[in-house]
């Protein structure tokens, strides 16, 4: 079983897994109008994926949330396949097609990406509508703070 984390407001804890806010602005893998859930591959990338966005740094109250799932539901993304320019900012269009792709052709639950911040550690995409989310199991969310020197 592989083991995954995703941080989220505490507000949005309830809602954490149904692909809103992607769907609503849209990522590095995914164009707006495509519902995914971001999750990364430690905790501590999940942490920094959070902290990346937070300009200005904002304390808000977090949780993390543990998921774990079965190699099976996984296809994996080589690095070696990104466009060239992958991890640019904003994020390019050539990217979340990527993800748009995945999401439309429905060809796993999940989708392992490499980090921007730290290439060598996975980040997940998780397709809520894929008939085999169901096969992923969601912890209960737990409070998380982030160390204030961070901010």
């Amino acid at each position: 079983m592989r083991r995954a984390w995703r941080i989220v407001k505490e507000k949005h804890a309830a809602s954490a897994f149904d692909g809103e806010g992607a769907w609503r602005y849209g990522g590095r893998w995914n164009s707006q109008g495509t519902r995914v859930v971001y999750a990364s591959g430690t905790k501590s990338l999940a942490a920094l994926e959070n902290l990346v966005h937070l300009n200005p740094p904002v304390p808000f109250r977090y949780v993390v949330i543990s998921i774990e799932f079965d190699d099976t539901l996984v296809e994996k993304f080589k690095l070696s396949d990104l466009p060239a320019e992958w991890t640019e900012e904003p994020p390019p269009p050539s990217t979340q097609v990527i993800g748009d792709q995945w999401v439309k052709e429905a060809r796993s639950a999940v989708l392992e990406l490499p980090s921007v911040i730290i290439r060598d550690e996975p980040n997940y995409l998780l397709n809520p509508a894929h008939s085999d989310f169901k096969n992923i199991i969601l912890g209960t969310p737990e409070p998380f703070s982030f160390d204030p020197r961070l901010l």
